[in-house]
């Protein structure tokens, strides 16, 4: 079975990544796309961050009724910070006979040479990249890279918590469920 990880802080999860993990998971040759929720981002600042098991709790109803996209919390039980080459590895060795490829955006791509052991990742793990503008791919850095045109939706997580703390309507941004799941649990207020 060949399984997409698409990596994330999912702060909260939203259209545009639920636009994205679906159109790979219809529009390559994976069986499923796991959306794995990072507890912690090395290059990101911990202190925006909403609780990942509240996070992962966000993606799983936001993604509920789609067969071909599963929530996964391999991170949460994984040192910190959690570097991909280690849930990589990880994953290899727990489930053998899976084989796995990343997914990312072109921008994350750019800068995969300042990842940790980033040479084992390009040798060991195919890479699908979709195309975020302005950041064309013009450097494979010897990856096997699968270029997806996926829509894109021009939404950040960012302007979603900023908007909710503004006490706006984050409706259509993020899917029903989890609306309402945020406004229940007064999340990002």
């Amino acid at each position: 079975m060949k399984i997409g990880l698409y990596f994330g802080s999912f702060n909260p999860i939203h259209t545009g990544h639920l636009i994205i993990a679906n159109y790979v998971a219809y529009n390559s040759d994976l069986d499923k796309v796991w959306l794995v929720v990072s507890p912690q981002n090395p290059l990101k600042p911990a202190g925006s961050l909403l609780n990942e098991h509240n996070r992962f709790h966000l993606v799983e109803l936001a993604i509920k009724d789609e067969p071909k996209l599963r929530a996964s919390n391999i991170e949460f039980s994984l040192p910190r910070p959690s570097f991909t080459i280690d849930t990589l590895t990880y994953l290899t060795e727990k489930f053998p006979t899976q084989e796995f490829t990343i997914i990312m955006g072109s921008d994350s791509f750019q800068n995969i040479t300042r990842w940790r052991n980033y040479q084992q990742i390009i040798k060991n793990y195919p890479i699908y990249v979709y195309l975020r503008p302005g950041h064309e791919v013009t450097e494979t850095h010897g990856a096997k890279v699968e270029i997806m045109k996926a829509p894109m939706l021009d939404i950040s997580s960012t302007d979603i918590r900023k908007w909710i703390q503004e006490g706006k309507s984050i409706r259509y941004l993020v899917p029903d469920n989890v609306v309402a799941y945020i406004a229940e649990n007064n999340y990002y207020k």
